[in-house]
């Protein structure tokens, strides 16, 4: 078992209030926070967004969720691409998966 495999979150009920995430989608992370409140029945939880300080609602689903790196920790995924590994960019940009339109005015 590599390290990002240890460290992947498959259902909300693998975590704690307090636990700090990452939650990432086609290689880009999207939220990086602390879980705040878990939803198991639905598996659904809420971080503080660690860039924005504003709730999000994550769901465990749609995005892969890995318990955050220790400082100073790689952040790259075996290199086989498949349903058990992640692959990881060093550095990524923070990208929200939803936005709102622009309203015109």
């Amino acid at each position: 078992m590599d390290v990002d495999e240890a460290r992947h979150i498959r259902r909300s009920g693998e975590l704690n209030v307090g636990d700090e995430i990452e939650a990432w989608h086609n290689g880009k992370l999207f939220h990086r926070g602390t879980v705040t409140q878990t939803v198991t029945a639905v598996d659904l939880f809420w971080i503080l967004d660690s860039r924005t300080g504003t709730r999000r609602l994550i769901d465990a689903e749609a995005l892969v969720i890995l318990r955050a790196a220790p400082p100073g920790a790689a952040r790259t995924a075996s290199p086989a691409p498949g349903p058990t590994s992640v692959r990881i960019p060093s550095q990524s940009p923070h990208i929200p998966l939803f936005q709102a339109p622009r309203l015109a005015g």
